[in-house]
């Protein structure tokens, strides 16, 4: 519900204070999405910085998600490269 508000009026809950990622705290795509600002008399357009919010939340998608497949390949790589060391390793005892 506060979000809602929060959404509508275009300000952040003020007893909250906002945010702020640690090291290892990943900046989540929604975190960027649901990002709230204070909306001032000659402010910049609310217009825009969701336009462009969305923008870096998309580009994140893309980046989160092309790391999570390097990982993965690297993680095949490791276990193929183990499997291999240990049929060498294998291959030398009975020669």
């Amino acid at each position: 519900m506060r979000n809602l508000i929060c959404r509508l009026t275009g300000r952040r809950n003020e007893s909250q204070p906002p945010a702020q990622p640690t090291r290892r705290q990943l900046l989540r795509p929604w975190q960027i999405r649901e990002r709230c600002f204070n909306v001032r008399r000659r402010g910049l357009d609310p217009a825009e910085i969701r336009t462009f919010l969305h923008q870096v939340a998309d580009e994140l998608t893309v980046a989160q998600t092309a790391l999570r497949a390097v990982q993965e390949e690297n993680v095949r790589i490791k276990n193929a490269l183990r499997s291999w060391q240990s049929a060498q390793s294998a291959n030398r005892l009975y020669r």
